[in-house]
């Protein structure tokens, strides 16, 4: 057991750093989360998919449903004060009344204290990393950050919010996003980089997110 989850035990108010997506080899520091069990304990279910975490967690609260009809984070409200989440959003899908991204959102956004970070990364859209794995289900777009704010939804998007669609957003994310390049870009300059990553297929890699929620308190 590691020495913050023997904290956690010792001290239920502390936090925990949350690597979601890990594999078998989690961030050093961080509590891992995987769909494969890796030799893992039953954390809960996103969709139907079920989720791992590396070691037994204590800070839990009851499995309950979420607003979509979709298990919860067995974690405690704000008890994440960082998370990484690399090559994960692209497993989950909305489609065909799954919801799974926004439920995705929704729980994070619970589980992790104000104003704490979190990095995201997933394959860019045009490339052809994103397309060449079976298990990848639905593309992320940078238009896509946008819906995780409560005041651009509440002016462009109502339709996204908790407040008019019963399997809408409830979370509100602060976020800032970037690229990682194909290797022949990264030396030339950056108009041509800029002038790449709007015209050239294959010219972004991954789309890099540092998101951070905000709550009222």
């Amino acid at each position: 057991m590691s020495e913050a989850l023997k904290a956690a035990i010792a001290e239920p108010q502390t936090t925990i750093k949350l690597d979601i997506g890990s594999g078998p080899n989690p961030k050093e520091g961080f509590v891992g989360i995987d769909s494969i069990a890796f030799g893992k304990n039953l954390v809960t279910n996103i969709g139907a998919t079920t989720w791992y975490v590396d070691q037994e967690l204590e800070v839990t609260q009851p499995v309950t449903m979420g607003h979509n009809n979709t298990r919860a984070f067995r974690f405690k409200d704000n008890c994440v004060s960082e998370a990484n989440c690399s090559h994960v959003l692209e497993h989950l899908t909305n489609l065909n009344d799954k919801w799974e991204r926004v439920h995705f959102w929704n729980e994070l956004y619970r589980i992790m204290q104000h104003n704490a970070p979190l990095t995201l990364v997933i394959p860019h859209w045009n490339s052809n990393r994103y397309y060449g794995d079976p298990t990848h289900k639905e593309p992320w777009s940078e238009m896509s950050f946008y819906y995780l704010d409560r005041n651009w939804r509440a002016q462009n998007a109502p339709h996204a919010d908790i407040a008019n669609n019963p399997n809408g957003y409830s979370c509100d994310w602060e976020f800032n996003f970037g690229y990682s390049m194909h290797a022949d870009l990264i030396p030339r300059n950056a108009e041509y980089q800029r002038f790449a990553m709007q015209f050239f297929k294959e010219a972004c890699s991954d789309i890099i997110g540092t998101l951070k929620p905000r709550k009222a308190g």
